[in-house]
């Protein structure tokens, strides 16, 4: 038996059937080159397969269109995601749970993440945010690019929100091929944008976990 599985007594907490979950997941992201995006797509199939309802939505874009063109990797992703909806609080409200992925802006949630969540004040102020899961997952240029305190200061804004915060921690052995970050699954990218370390097996796993949590309050409300 290996060190985890002395911690955890088993391989996994996550429970892993095709009938986990009536949960609405909505998996909401911002990307720039593709990172994100790819994370995201892994987290809304492996929630599908785990029977949630999901919605895979992207944040309104803020930058000017002369600095997408500028940057060739920036205009083709743009491009090739034009047809993915842009989130709304209705999607907000909508969910039983929510996965964002971003990526780090010197540690902190890019403006684009940071104006949409700032823009729910009214589901916030009615409540409709109240009790909701979430969990967030991340990227930088290096391992030590701020991935852990962008995830904290997501979470900061979802505890004003009342949402329950859940991380993968350390509750499956795929999270330390992924790097380990037990704050959500986080990805170093190369100078050619590629991932450094195998993370779609983490992101799957967090995404099941985050059913897997919501289908218990909800069924426990």
């Amino acid at each position: 038996m290996g060190f985890l599985e002395k911690i955890l007594g088993k391989k996994s907490t996550t429970k892993e059937t095709n009938n986990m979950a009536n949960v609405n997941l909505a998996v909401i992201y911002y990307s720039s080159t593709g990172t994100n995006y790819q994370m995201a797509q892994w987290a809304e199939a492996a929630a599908a397969e785990a029977g949630a309802e999901v919605k895979l939505v992207k944040v309104p874009e803020l930058a000017p269109e002369e600095a997408i063109a500028s940057n060739p990797a920036w205009k083709a992703h743009a491009e090739a995601t034009k047809d993915v909806p842009e989130a709304t609080s209705e999607d907000v409200e909508w969910a039983d749970a929510i996965i964002f992925s971003v990526p780090t802006r010197f540690g902190n949630l890019p403006a684009q993440m940071k104006q949409f969540i700032d823009s729910q004040g009214g589901l916030w102020a009615s409540g409709k945010t109240v009790n909701k899961v979430v969990s967030g997952m991340t990227s930088a240029q290096n391992p030590h690019g701020g991935q852990e305190a962008t995830m904290l200061n997501l979470y900061t804004s979802m505890m004003h929100w009342g949402m329950i915060i859940a991380t993968p921690g350390y509750t499956d052995p795929v999270l330390f091929g992924a790097g380990g970050n037990p704050y959500g699954t986080s990805v170093s990218v190369d100078q050619d944008g590629n991932m450094v370390e195998e993370v779609e097996g983490a992101v799957k796993h967090q995404a099941k976990r985050t059913v897997d949590i919501a289908t218990r309050i909800k069924s426990g409300s």
